[in-house]
């Protein structure tokens, strides 16, 4: 995939009033934005365990060079399911509060992800966005913080923010959603249910397919899909909220209305990843309520191209968007929002 970046439209002339609230840009989406269609959810559902069997189908029958693209499609296919979760983490699949706690548990089963546990901590991301200090989604490190680290750690957060991208969301769902202590008292008990859920599920999953298939069949069927995953999981993520011009604001300049309009970035992948993945990188109208179901994504982005798109960030997918991000957006910079590692380093001598 080798297309070009398109830039912002006006982005750098456009400038949001302090006034501006959150409340006064959704007041210009269309109502049918938020409304819930269990016939639509129910069917991304039943569509895309479809895919997800499909998947396993094809790696089982699939020659060994075929095989990184069975993998690809599973991988990408149970996304998929994460997106599906999503919606019921948000309360934007159904009305009902237990049926969306029920199919969130369920549809993380595979990707070994405890529901609440993920759910409350991307809610603090949704209501801090790119504030420094407070947002936990791929927040660039302080100058001073980075300098203060072993040597290790520094070389762990250049990979992670450099070429090695694809594999900090699984350090982030290791290090963030096993911990009940991350949240308020009051909802650790819904963390430790979310972690025995899925700790169970694979003390049951993993011994039953290492016994029928091998190690090997682990490896095959569960690993392989999983890192797919997380590539995604990653790269989703980082470009939501990442490029050399999009500013992380200290917690008393932060202004809500900036930080999820102008600060989120909306990316065009190819149409397979787009349907397998339930169009959640039109990721802008989701910034500004997570009421919308992900079906209504697209309507309501065409409603903010309409009466906002001098301050939408747009991209699209290619090589030369991740390595423009992950060569110059590493760590935290008041006046030109990024400094990269290289000009740091030449900075300090």
């Amino acid at each position: 995939m080798t297309v070009s970046i398109v830039r912002p439209k006006s982005l750098t002339a456009a400038t949001l009033s302090p006034a501006l609230r959150l409340k006064d840009i959704l007041k210009t989406l269309p109502k049918e934005c938020f409304q819930k269609d269990m016939k639509k959810a129910w069917t991304a559902v039943i569509v895309n365990v479809l895919m997800v069997g499909l998947g396993y189908a094809s790696i089982a029958i699939a020659p060994w060079f075929l095989l990184p693209l069975a993998w690809l499609f599973t991988g990408t296919a149970l996304t998929g399911f994460f997106v599906i979760a999503h919606d019921c983490g948000h309360r934007s699949f159904a009305k009902r509060r237990w049926v969306n706690d029920l199919v969130g548990h369920i549809f993380m089963l595979p990707l070994i992800y405890p529901f609440h546990s993920w759910r409350l901590l991307h809610n603090l991301h949704h209501n801090h966005t790119n504030k420094m200090d407070v947002d936990n989604a791929w927040q660039p490190f302080r100058p001073e913080l980075y300098d203060g680290m072993p040597k290790l750690i520094q070389q762990a957060y250049q990979g992670m923010r450099g070429r090695l991208w694809w594999l900090a969301s699984i350090v982030h769902w290791a290090i963030m959603h096993f911990d009940p202590s991350r949240v308020e008292a009051k909802d650790r008990n819904k963390i430790k249910l979310s972690v025995a859920v899925v700790v169970g599920f694979a003390a049951i999953a993993f011994p039953l397919l290492i016994a029928t298939l091998g190690f090997v069949g682990l490896v095959k069927f569960w690993l392989m899909p999983w890192l797919v995953y997380h590539f995604w999981m990653s790269t989703f993520t980082l470009v939501h909220h990442t490029a050399p011009d999009i500013d992380f604001q200290e917690p008393e300049q932060w202004h809500a209305a900036k930080a999820q309009l102008a600060g989120t970035v909306h990316c065009d992948y190819p149409l397979g990843v787009e349907w397998l993945c339930h169009q959640i990188n039109v990721h802008v109208p989701h910034h500004l309520s997570t009421a919308i179901p992900s079906y209504n994504l697209r309507m309501a982005h065409e409603s903010l191209r309409a009466n906002w798109g001098a301050h939408l960030y747009e991209s699209r997918f290619s090589w030369s968007l991740m390595k423009t991000i992950t060569d110059q957006c590493h760590l935290y910079h008041a006046e030109e929002c990024y400094q990269s590692f290289k000009a740091h380093h030449q900075l300090k001598g």
